[in-house]
């Protein structure tokens, strides 16, 4: 959500901000729609001033014995007229409300001008790609030859974009989990264990809805399976006021996650990478305004120790405008390197969102001893996405006899396994 004072303010300055993101210019339908509103409550309020006025000379002429036959005809008129302005003034709050939903939050000023994925510059690659003497081979191609991964099952019972994994590989993906967690929380992240099912404004306050709904899986009661625990751990201060002192939060989570994956046809469509249900380790902070950039850069290397503990080589890119997401205002991308598809693909993706998610939820905070409140800025990161970084380990730790090497930080997870055979 956006502060609508700094629209009426700043409306070339708000246009000029989407345009670097490829949106079109929506400052002036704003301000009209927000003059429109503001008109009806200067109207209404004098409908219900007049209506108290007329009600104090009712009870007046009354209780003087006169007639005040007249008086409560017109009084009836003002109530009429009164309850009318009411539903007019909800009906626009509600038009100028779903607008501002649907519009994208700004850039930071420091975010690189692009029209695309093609145009993030890389900030650093770290490690060494590894070098086979034998061809590299994708992880769906060595899961299947171990016996240990399933799509034809999955997709049986569940249709595509789903996967079973048996065995060491299950075991893999759990370590995974249960590794990166425990490196979430000696980052000073609090572990949470949040509901996989929400309701609509949860999803309305980070983001996701109502202009991404397609990709979200949604009940027959109207409760929504979580996209990410971006929305869970985010919403857990909404309508709240929080003590400025206590600030930064930082909560961590591992759950499953469900996308719909709409708009993805063709894309991805054998292996693990793009699935309708995934596992994945959210680290989300609210902080104040001045601490969130700096923030965002303690996040991203939280996410990063992950990958050089696991020794998977990456790279670090930043997002320009033409790329980011709704509800980020800055956001650096991780992408591990696949020896298999020869390429990086993305793992994590950690965000700042300035004040814009704590707009929607009407989260703010307040210094101690001061009764004015400010929105504070919220944070989210993949540290990381558990599927992925098993594709990541399947392909980079693969052996000429189709074996995979268990990386060392993970042999304690798994029991002192070091290599992952066939089934």
């Amino acid at each position: 959500m956006h502060d609508i004072k700094y629209i009426r303010d700043h409306p070339d300055a708000f246009d000029a901000a989407l345009e670097r993101c490829g949106e079109p210019p929506v400052a002036g339908k704003i301000i009209q729609l927000d003059k429109k509103l503001r008109e009806e409550i200067v109207a209404l309020e004098a409908d219900q001033a007049s209506s108290n006025t007329i009600s104090q000379s009712i009870a007046s002429t009354m209780s003087q014995g006169g007639d005040a036959s007249d008086l409560k005809a017109k009084g009836s008129s003002l109530k009429q007229k009164t309850q009318t302005g009411q539903d007019q003034v909800r009906d626009s709050r509600k038009t100028l409300n779903d607008f501002l939903l649907e519009i994208r939050n700004l850039p930071h000023d420091s975010v690189p001008d692009g029209e695309e994925e093609a145009d993030n510059p890389v900030l650093r690659e770290v490690g060494e790609k590894p070098s086979f003497d034998f061809e590299a081979k994708e992880h769906f191609d060595l899961g299947e030859a171990l016996g240990l991964m399933d799509f034809e099952a999955a997709a049986r019972m569940s249709g595509a974009r789903f996967t079973i994994l048996k065995g060491g590989l299950a075991r893999l993906e759990r370590a995974l989990g249960q590794f990166m967690i425990n490196l979430a929380l000696e980052a000073g992240y609090e572990e949470v264990s949040t509901p996989s099912l929400v309701r609509e404004d949860a999803l309305i306050g980070t983001g996701q809805m109502p202009k991404f709904e397609d990709d979200l899986f949604q009940t027959k009661d109207g409760y929504f399976l979580i996209p990410t625990s971006e929305v869970t751990l985010s919403n857990l201060h909404r309508e709240t006021i929080l003590a400025e002192e206590d600030l930064p939060i930082r909560y961590a989570a591992l759950t499953p996650c469900y996308r719909a994956e709409a708009g993805s046809a063709g894309k991805d469509t054998r292996g693990m990478i793009r699935q309708h249900q995934f596992s994945k380790v959210e680290l989300v902070t609210i902080a104040t305004p001045e601490d969130s950039l700096e923030e965002l850069e303690r996040k991203t290397k939280a996410a990063e120790e992950v990958l050089k503990l696991l020794k998977l080589p990456y790279r670090v890119v930043e997002l320009c405008t033409g790329d980011l997401g709704f509800s980020a205002r800055k956001t650096y991308d991780i992408e591990v390197w696949l020896p298999g598809q020869g390429r990086y693909r993305e793992i994590s993706s950690c965000s700042d969102c300035g004040d814009f998610q704590a707009r929607r939820m009407n989260m703010r905070c307040r210094k101690k001893d001061q009764k004015q409140t400010r929105f504070p800025h919220t944070l989210n990161g993949s540290a990381l996405a558990a599927g992925r970084c098993l594709v990541a380990v399947i392909e980079n730790c693969q052996q000429a006899d189709g074996s995979i090497a268990v990386p060392g930080i993970l042999s304690p997870y798994m029991g002192g396994l070091k290599k992952i055979g066939k089934a």
